[in-house]
């Protein structure tokens, strides 16, 4: 009854075939892929509008000031796609840093695959020098772009906004 449940455990309900296995034989019955994805890493490039919407403020203790933007984005290139979100952000006493986090939702196709997914931000300022990181949330695809993966550079220059968005898809 033991290596039943184990079992049972092991293969998330599914191992029913496998109730009289070893507990050797069940992780090797879980661990094998039931089919064989193909992965293919692509790069997409282009550029974007942002318009940036304040929502009330608010204040912290402590000099930090808290604040909140909506977001709207029309993607250009091999992101052909519009987005909405939310922005949070810190602005602290000391000049030059600061902090946000966003969530926006991309609606369009890439590189010519229609669908949907979630971007996440974090970003950072400290004493004027930036980071940044944008991933696409984990399983956030829908249609075309299921299984989609990746993170996003947001390149800024002359004033003109620009991506380059390292990504993977299943299939191709």
């Amino acid at each position: 009854m033991k290596t039943r449940a184990l079992a049972e455990v092991v293969a998330g309900g599914l191992a029913l075939g496998v109730a009289t296995a070893t507990h050797a034989e069940a992780q090797t019955a879980v661990s094998k892929p039931a089919k064989e994805v193909v992965v293919t890493n692509r790069e997409a490039r282009g550029t974007f509008e942002v318009k940036l919407t304040p929502q009330p403020v608010h204040t912290a203790t402590g000099g930090a000031t808290l604040g909140r933007m909506t977001i709207d984005k029309q993607f250009h290139g091999d992101l052909d796609a519009v987005s909405t979100g939310e922005m949070l952000s810190a602005m602290t006493a000391v000049q030059g840093s600061a902090g946000y986090v966003a969530m926006e939702l991309v609606r369009g196709t890439l590189h010519g695959r229609k669908g949907t997914f979630v971007l996440q931000h974090s970003a950072f300022m400290t004493r004027g020098t930036p980071g940044l990181t944008v991933t696409v949330v984990p399983d956030s695809g829908t249609d075309e772009l299921v299984g989609l993966a990746g993170k996003m550079e947001i390149i800024i220059e002359e004033g003109r906004h620009s991506y380059k968005f390292d990504y993977s898809l299943p299939g191709d």
